[in-house]
């Protein structure tokens, strides 16, 4: 019985032995093709699922798969309807990346408020350059998502004295952010962090209009999925002073090489290769749950 392993890098190696294990041949993320044929070839009844596009295409011809687990949170890379469909059972990891994303959009936001990125360039290139930052402490924090990560980021925010307000759209109290709608959130908030699923509702959500709403001296902080930003808009926003900074860890497309890396808007953005959930101790405990999941999803089918 086989089974692959789609994420960039798996090192779990404890699995079954009834179970023949064949990891991504590329180390990367693969494309909808890349995937499709890598599917076919091997003939999977399982597999632990990256952010490769399982789309329905992929899914209607990869009939004998039967347990998708996405060693992540978000399942906006899986068509969850064709999934239903097709009788595939879809699990993802919820709980064990949040304490490493959480502790990402902080680092991000503190990188960029104390300009660690721009004096550590200058003193490796010989120049003892000083720069004022910021304090963290006073600010005001919006929350756009309050889940797991997002909720845990508040906590994270609120220990640095700052007033944390919360806006979703599923969520009318909270323990930690003071709910909020959305007008306010975007015009109060010093430091905008996002933590919200793709949707057909937020995909391009945070656009030139979103921008014109928020503060100039705000900072956009992204941890969640690129899709939510409309880069060309953050592009033009940065490069027209509407707001101050942003720094992303996600992009619409990755690897990313479009005009967020300019050098006009160098000094405004901090740009990471998505590894927010990439802490070796994070990733060891998603790793863990991504196999419990396949391996459940496997019994409940009968298939082990």
């Amino acid at each position: 019985m086989k089974i692959v392993t789609t994420t960039s890098s798996f090192s779990i190696n404890d699995f079954p032995t009834n179970l023949e294990v064949v990891k991504n041949p590329l180390g990367r993320r693969l494309s909808e093709d890349e995937v499709l044929e890598f599917l076919i070839k091997e003939q999977p009844v399982g597999m632990v699922a990256g952010v490769e596009p399982l789309t329905g295409k992929v899914l209607e011809k990869a009939a004998f798969l039967k347990v998708i687990s996405r060693c992540g949170v978000g399942l906006d890379s899986v068509d969850l309807a064709a999934a239903e469909e097709l009788g595939i059972k879809v699990y993802n990891t919820p709980l064990a990346p949040v304490t490493s994303v959480s502790e990402m959009a902080l680092s991000l936001t503190l990188s960029f408020l104390k300009r660690i990125p721009q004096v550590d360039s200058y003193m490796k290139q010989g120049q003892w350059k000083k720069m004022k930052g910021n304090l963290l402490e006073g600010k005001t924090v919006g929350i756009l998502g309050c889940g797991r990560i997002g909720t845990q980021t508040a906590r994270l925010f609120q220990a640095f004295g700052c007033l944390v307000l919360g806006f979703d759209p599923y969520i009318n109290a909270h323990p930690v952010c003071r709910m909020v709608d959305m007008e306010q959130i975007l015009t109060e908030s010093d430091i905008l962090s996002l933590h919200l699923p793709v949707t057909e509702e937020t995909k391009g959500f945070i656009n030139a209009r979103v921008f014109e709403q928020m503060k100039p001296s705000a900072i956009l902080i992204n941890t969640a999925r690129g899709a939510l930003v409309d880069e060309t808009d953050l592009f033009n926003a940065l490069k027209e002073g509407q707001i101050a900074g942003a720094a992303l860890d996600v992009y619409c497309e990755e690897p990313y090489a479009g005009s967020l890396t300019d050098s006009s808007i160098t000094d405004r953005i901090i740009l990471t290769p998505h590894l927010a959930s990439s802490a070796v101790e994070g990733r060891q405990r998603m790793e863990a749950e991504a196999l419990e999941n396949l391996l459940t999803g496997l019994r409940e089918a009968d298939i082990l």
